[in-house]
C-alpha cells in the first residue's frame, strides 16, 4: 500500500514465516550455552552514554558516529546500546558478580542500534546473540568461547565460514606499538585515504580495515602486532593456538586484524563467510582484560563474542520452513463450533500444536485452511455427533470415536 506508514530507514519487521529461522538459531544457541554451563543475561536496552563513551572509546566510529543518543526528561544522555559487552561489565560491577566464584559465564540475545548506512546483512536495528566468561585470564576460556561460536554456526549449518585469529597484546603492548604504527602512517601519509590521514593519531588500527587502494598497498608493508608481543601475550597467544587445534577447531592466522572498539586486548577473533561479500563476518570478539575496571570494578580480566543474527540468516540463504500444526479441528456444522473450541484447549494442554476455523470458512474451505497451516491431520466433527480424521498427506480417512479423539490424537503418530 503506497502512501501509507512504513518502517523506519534501517530497520524492517519480522514476519511470522521469517521467525521461524531465528527461533531456530535462538534455540540452537541457548542449547550449546546452556551445556556450557552459561546463564542468560538480559540489560536495558538503553544505557547512561557515558557508559559507552568510557567503554567503548571515545575514538572509534561507534561513538563518534553511530550512536543513537538522546536527552530524556531529566536532562540525563541516554543512548540506545550498540553493543553489549559493555553493558554486561556493568552489571557484573552493579551487582557484586566478582564475588561469585569467577569465572561467571554469561549469554544474551536482544536488539541494539547503531546510525549508519543500510545495507546487505547490516542495520540500524539489529539483533545479536552472544557469549561472556568474566574473571579468568585462562587461555582456556579463549578456546572455549571461540569453540562455542564455532559449535553455533556448525549446528545452524552456516556455509564457507572461516575463523581469522590475532592478538592484540597487553594495553602496554600495544601503546608502543601504536607509537611506532603512527610513526609509520605519517612517513606514509601521502599515500593513504583521507579518512585514515585523518585518524592517524586518534586510532592508527583502523587503517588495517580500508578499501582505499593506497591505504591497502600501504597497510601491507605496516609492521604488525603479532610480530611484536612481548613474551607473556605471545606464550598466552601460543596457548590459544594449541587449545584450537587440540579442539579440532580450524583457523588462519591474521597479522592485520583489529576491532572497532577501544577494550580489546590479547586474543581477537572473527568468523567470516566470504559470500556475503563486503560484510563478511558473521561474529567475532575478543579479550577485554581492561574494561571491568576501567567501569569502576575490580581488575578482572574476561573474554567475549557477539555474532549478528541478520548476518548469519543471511549466509544461510534458505527459505523460511512452512509453518505446521499437529491437528485442525474442522466442523461440518455450526453447533459443533464450541466443542471444536473445546477440543482445540485440550490438545494445546496435552502439548500438540492446534487450530480451529475462526473465519466462518464453509467444510471445504477449512480443509483448504488445514492444508495452509500445515496440519498433519484433520479432525472433522459431523452434525450428527460423529467424528472423521483425516489424514492429510494421504487423504486418507477413517471414523473415529468422538468421545476419545483427544487421548487418540495425543497418544498417535
Amino acid at each position: 500500500m503506497s502512501g501509507g506508514f512504513q518502517a523506519p530507514k534501517g530497520t524492517f519487521d519480522v514476519l511470522p514465516e521469517d521467525a521461524v529461522r531465528r527461533t531456530r538459531l535462538e534455540e540452537a544457541a541457548r542449547s550449546i550455552f546452556e551445556r556450557a554451563g552459561y546463564g542468560r543475561i538480559e540489560t536495558p536496552i538503553f544505557e547512561d552514554t557515558e557508559l559507552f563513551e568510557r567503554g567503548v572509546g571515545q575514538s572509534t566510529d561507534i561513538v563518534n558516529k553511530e550512536m543513537f543518543t538522546f536527552e530524556d526528561k531529566g536532562g540525563r544522555s541516554i543512548t540506545l546500546r550498540p553493543e553489549g559487552t559493555a553493558p554486561i561489565c556493568r552489571a557484573y560491577v552493579e551487582h557484586g558478580m566478582h564475588t561469585m566464584p569467577q569465572p561467571v559465564k554469561l549469554w544474551y540475545s536482544g536488539p541494539f542500534f547503531r546510525h549508519e548506512r543500510p545495507q546487505a546483512g547490516r542495520f540500524r536495528q539489529f539483533s545479536q546473540v552472544g557469549a561472556e566468561a568474566i574473571g579468568t585470564d585462562s587461555p582456556l576460556a579463549d578456546a572455549e568461547l571461540i569453540k562455542l561460536l564455532d559449535d553455533l554456526l556448525r549446528e545452524l549449518g552456516v556455509p564457507g565460514v572461516e575463523l581469522r585469529l590475532g592478538s592484540l597484546g597487553s594495553l602496554e603492548a600495544r601503546a608502543r606499538y601504536l607509537e611506532q604504527l603512527k610513526g609509520y602512517l605519517h612517513e606514509r601519509e601521502g599515500e593513504l585515504s583521507k579518512d585514515v590521514r585523518e585518524r592517524i593519531d586518534l586510532n592508527p588500527l583502523r587503517a588495517f580495515d580500508a578499501d582505499h587502494e593506497g591505504t591497502r598497498a600501504a597497510m601491507a608493508e605496516a609492521p604488525k602486532l603479532l610480530d611484536q608481543l612481548d613474551d607473556d601475550d605471545a606464550r598466552h597467544f601460543e596457548q590459544v593456538r594449541s587449545l584450537l587445534d587440540a579442539a579440532g577447531v580450524s583457523y588462519s592466522l591474521d597479522p592485520s586484524l583489529v576491532r572497532g572498539i577501544d577494550y580489546y586486548t590479547r586474543t581477537i577473533f572473527s568468523f567470516v563467510c566470504e559470500g556475503l561479500g563486503a560484510q563478511s563476518e558473521v561474529g567475532g570478539g575478543g579479550r577485554y582484560d581492561g574494561l571491568v575496571e576501567q567501569l569502576g570494578g575490580p581488575p578482572t580480566a574476561a573474554i567475549g563474542w557477539a555474532a549478528g543474527i541478520e548476518r548469519i540468516l543471511l549466509a544461510l540463504e534458505t527459505e523460511a520452513e512452512p509453518s505446521s500444526r499437529d491437528v485442525f479441528v474442522a466442523v461440518a456444522d455450526e453447533e459443533q463450533r464450541p466443542r471444536a473450541l473445546a477440543i482445540v484447549v485440550q490438545l494445546r494442554h496435552a502439548g500438540l500444536s492446534a487450530e480451529t476455523d475462526l473465519a466462518d470458512r464453509s467444510l471445504k474451505g477449512q480443509i483448504r485452511q488445514a492444508d495452509r497451516v500445515g496440519a498433519r491431520q484433520t479432525l472433522i466433527l459431523e452434525a450428527d455427533g460423529s467424528a472423521q480424521l483425516r489424514d492429510m498427506q494421504s487423504g486418507d480417512q477413517r471414523a473415529i470415536d468422538p468421545g476419545r479423539a483427544v487421548d487418540e490424537l495425543v497418544g498417535g503418530p
